[in-house]
């Protein structure tokens, strides 16, 4: 876990193994959420890194009949 410190300008520098990590680029947008008393930061996506996250999903299930 990391500390940060929030600026007069309510910034915040996100630590750079977190930025690795999640693969941060800079001028990238953020969701920013409260949730339960804490903030959270959802980066937005390119369409193009969702291709595949589904895969291996389980889609064996009944559907209703207006559905199919």
């Amino acid at each position: 876990m990391f500390s940060v410190t929030l600026s007069p300008k309510y910034q915040v520098v996100i630590p750079l193994p977190v930025r690795r990590t999640m693969r941060l680029r800079p001028g990238q947008k953020m969701q920013v959420f409260e949730y339960e008393g804490r903030i959270e930061l959802i980066p937005d996506r390119d369409v193009a890194e969702l291709r595949g996250f589904l895969k291996g999903i389980n889609t064996d299930f009944e559907r209703e009949e207006d559905r199919v």
